[in-house]
């Protein structure tokens, strides 16, 4: 199957080429801004739709997916880090605690006239973090394009994980059962 990939994110690129998928890489320009009034779920799918939305004409014939994961802790939406101290901040606010990823997928096939949005939850349970650990994790350049300042998949990311209750790639930015769901149902 063909897709094009609304995102510019390599792990994305990277878990679909792993599964054998021909890509075409088209990022979308969509700005990632949150309006604290919608739940994060929703407001995952809505980036989503807008990213996938935004490439679609262009590619009528191929399925678009567009995708966009958040990571929340006590309500607060997090995107990615905007500097070192926004970095920080995240980190600590996570440090010892869980936290939700959601990611929002949207797959558009405008020659079917087929859209299908969907939505995956997983729980992450963090280990507490020390000053140092943070610093030391910030330095290497890691966290900055990630939401929530980290990732599951890396060396530093990988050991502050503690726990996990649902879909580990959905942590990592693509939930691929339920794409593989969801991509049968559009075949």
């Amino acid at each position: 199957m063909s897709l094009v990939l609304a995102s510019g994110s390599p792990r994305r690129k990277s878990l679909l080429e792993r599964l054998g998928f021909s890509l075409t890489v088209i990022p979308s320009s969509v700005e990632e801004l949150f309006d604290e009034s919608i739940e994060p779920s929703q407001m995952a799918i809505q980036l989503a739709d807008l990213k996938a939305s935004q490439i679609a004409p262009n590619y009528p014939d191929k399925i678009v997916l567009g995708a966009d994961t958040i990571v929340v802790v006590d309500g607060l939406m997090m995107a990615k880090p905007i500097d070192h101290n926004d970095a920080v901040r995240m980190l600590q606010l996570l440090s010892g605690r869980t936290h939700q990823v959601w990611t929002g997928v949207c797959l558009v096939q405008m020659e079917k006239q087929q859209k299908i949005h969907f939505v995956e939850r997983t729980d992450v349970q963090f280990a507490a973090l020390t000053d140092d650990e943070i610093q030391q994790y910030i330095t290497t350049a890691q966290p900055f394009d990630k939401a929530g300042a980290y990732g599951i998949q890396d060396d530093w990311g990988s050991v502050f994980v503690t726990g996990i209750v649902g879909d580990f790639y959905n942590v990592v930015g693509l939930p691929l059962h339920a794409l593989y769901r969801h991509l049968k149902q559009m075949a």
